[in-house]
């Protein structure tokens, strides 16, 4: 039998996806070398997220000058566009309406389910000590989506969590825990079938409809073979064990295939991605192994160092592109090592676009005050996937606060400070940024302060904003000041009569409004704050699509300014939302220190000459970044014996030689251990990496 297939293995760094578009090309140029020459000529491309997906598709144009038609798609991306294109065939075989479904993004399907399940919660059926409610159900939502994406049906949970967990995790009793794992599978169940029934679908619903209804369809495989000559698949140890399902389906139709695959990968173990039922492909595929990258310090030093990490039995003579900064405070710590960047960059040893700043968890205050010594000194800062709660925005809380105002019966979100800031960040001139321009506002916080002590009125149905001549010594507020606030209470008061009249269709057009009118439509913020601002109304429109949906199947008629409120406050209980598309700006990355998580770093597929690995003696590198609640149940490869404390060890073990042989592979020069003897709480670091850094101190390295 002739192999037409490729398995392309490597570390990282190693070339892997330049050979996948090596590969593309000749496919592209010399389509008679694959099996199925004749039309289509379009080839499938997958990758592991969307930014390596954007990547890629880059990579392809440019290699192919356009002239090769490709679809790209991430897995879970790909599910979702054949469950909607075919949905036809999935509602046939559960028999269920066709209407065209809305997927629901991960905040407005937590708390949708927390609706639906708060009758198990409040009798304690649903509920486990020591996990808050919120938990609970992010748990269950996203066991059903480690199940589909292993390929398990959800009506089988209860009985893996079970045979893997019972007697773990604070649960002792047979009985408690068998009654938690069956009131998780109904609960399950319920919600699986609430959301078909009303056309919503999430990540997991999807995915489970796409391997257990959709790709055994004779009709469908058909259909899905004739539109592609050809597939590849970038980085599939990233890839969920479903997509094996969907390889072996395209090759068994004849299609070639393209794989590269990394052993040292699996950046989503414990995530979804199940490394070890993807290798299996290898034995499809001619394999070809690709050499470790030469200028990495993992190349020649991976294997030694993690060997060091794991059995620190014998003190290692580590090379000398190990370096340690050794302080004995956290805050110390941070300072330290912004001063050596700066030193590095000012002397011209790196430029900003060499430096990455990795640990297994960057807290708000390492970010924070990294960025600002560097800043102060001239240096940019990126800030990696920096997800915070949209709350967390003044932008935001103002434009929250403009809701509670046009909308009535929502007085009680409402108060004195959220007014004073809404009137600050509403009067700020174009080019100025929220974070940084408060004082410059037209309006600026001592007169917002005295404006709202004087003018404004609270009530629980409709607080109002008088006119500042309510104010006895108005005149101290300037010309200014009055007339910006005299603009923002008329423009308050023509959005509520219309409102009132109902001529403003849904909230989401409020926001619009006002972005575009005291915000001039964000063209002149920061990328940052602009994506804020776009992730905002992309919730904000997501949310009222969900609530149409609802009032139509459900035949819900409850006042908007109910639904206003829900939404106000699950912005405020500090959820945060999905990233808006595309979450990076347009164009090269700048030139600026890299500051990320490991898993970020390691995700974006990065790469530096100088490292600095931030908190090496923080116990996280081993147990940070662990895989979600029974994820290791949900892998191919669990033999149905109980989950033991020793093999969640083993777990943490095989994770940290992943990230350190992985980080090492993108690193080309140096490699700064940044270690405090106290962590921030105040106690003794003792961190799996600390022999190293006790090695480079007994040698007498400077430090």
């Amino acid at each position: 039998m002739v192999i037409n297939s490729i398995w392309i293995a490597g570390s990282s760094r190693s070339g892997k996806t330049t050979r996948l578009v090596e590969q593309f090309c000749q496919w592209a140029t010399d389509p008679k070398k694959l099996p199925r020459s004749q039309p289509p000529k379009t080839l499938l491309v997958f990758a592991a997220n969307g930014d390596n997906r954007i990547e890629l598709a880059d990579r392809l144009t440019t290699a192919t000058h356009g002239q090769q038609s490709f679809v790209s798609a991430t897995p879970l991306g790909f599910f979702q566009d054949e469950v909607t294109l075919f949905l036809p065939i999935v509602a046939e075989k559960l028999r269920i309406k066709g209407q065209f479904p809305l997927r629901l993004r991960p905040e407005t399907e937590q708390e949708l389910a927390t609706r639906l399940w708060q009758g198990a919660i409040d009798e304690g059926r649903l509920c486990q000590d020591g996990i808050t409610d919120y938990y609970m159900v992010r748990r269950s939502l996203d066991l059903l989506q480690l199940a589909a994406m292993a390929g398990i049906p959800p009506e089988q949970i209860p009985v893996i969590l079970q045979d893997g967990l019972t007697g773990q995790d604070g649960l002792t009793g047979q009985d408690s825990a068998t009654e938690l794992w069956e009131a998780i599978g109904t609960a399950l169940t319920d919600w699986r079938q609430w959301c078909l029934d009303r056309g919503l679908l999430t990540y997991g619903i999807i995915t489970e409809l796409y391997w257990r209804y959709l790709l055994p369809d004779a009709t469908y495989q058909q259909q899905l073979c004739r539109r592609y000559q050809a597939v590849l698949a970038d980085d599939v140890d990233e890839y969920p064990a479903i997509a094996r399902l969907l390889f072996d389906c395209l090759l068994d139709h004849g299609l070639a295939g393209a794989f590269t695959y990394n052993a040292d990968g699996a950046t989503r173990w414990g995530l979804g991605a199940d490394p070890i039922a993807l290798s299996a492909l290898a034995s499809r595929c001619q394999v070809e192994t690709l050499e470790p990258p030469s200028r990495s310090l993992g190349a020649v030093w991976g294997q030694t160092l993690v060997g060091w990490v794991q059995s620190p039995m014998i003190l290692p003579e580590l090379p000398s592109s190990i370096q340690l900064i050794q302080t004995v405070s956290r805050a110390q710590l941070l300072r330290q090592t912004a001063a050596v960047i700066t030193d590095a960059i000012l002397s011209r040893q790196v430029e900003p676009q060499d430096v990455a700043v990795i640990g297994p968890g960057l807290d708000a205050i390492a970010r924070y005050t990294l960025r600002e010594i560097l800043s102060s000194r001239g240096i940019a800062v990126e800030s990696l996937s920096d997800q915070q709660p949209l709350v967390s925005s003044p932008i935001i809380r103002a434009l929250l606060t403009l809701l509670a105002l046009v909308y009535p019966g929502l007085g009680r979100l409402v108060n004195r400070e959220s007014v004073s800031e809404m009137l600050v960040v509403l009067s700020l001139p174009p080019m100025i940024s929220t974070e940084s321009g408060l004082d410059l506002a037209r309006i600026d916080p001592v007169r917002a302060g005295l404006i709202t002590d004087h003018c404004f009125v609270p009530d629980p149905e409709q607080p109002k904003l008088l006119a500042a001549t309510h104010f006895p010594r108005w005149d101290r507020l300037g010309y200014q000041a009055t007339y910006v606030y005299g603009e923002i209470v008329q423009w308050i008061e023509v959005q509520q009569q219309q409102q009132q009249q109902r001529l403003i269709a849904s909230p989401v057009v409020l926001l619009d409004r006002a972005i575009q009118r005291f915000l001039f439509g964000g063209s002149h913020l920061p990328y940052d704050q602009l994506a804020v601002l776009r992730e905002l109304m992309e919730t904000a429109q997501h949310y009222w699509e969900v609530d149409a949906r609802l009032r139509q199947s459900d035949r819900l008629d409850q006042p908007a300014s109910v639904t206003v409120e829900q939404f106000i406050q699950l912005l405020r209980n500090g959820t945060i939302t999905a990233d808006p598309y595309p979450i990076r700006p347009v164009g090269f990355s700048s030139n600026a220190v890299t500051l990320a998580t490991i898993f970020q770093y390691r995700s974006a597929r990065r790469a530096h000459r100088w490292q600095f690995w931030l908190d090496a003696g923080s116990p996280l590198w081993l147990t940070g970044g662990g895989a979600l609640f029974g994820a290791p149940l949900m892998l191919q490869a669990w033999t149905g014996r109980p989950w033991t404390a020793a093999d969640a060890l083993e777990s943490d073990q095989q994770r940290l030689r992943r990230q350190l042989l992985d980080l090492l592979y993108r690193v080309e020069e140096r490699v700064y251990l940044c270690y405090s003897d106290l962590s921030t709480s105040g106690q003794e670091q003792a961190g799996p990496l600390v022999s190293l850094v006790n090695a480079i101190v007994a040698t007498g390295a400077p430090v």
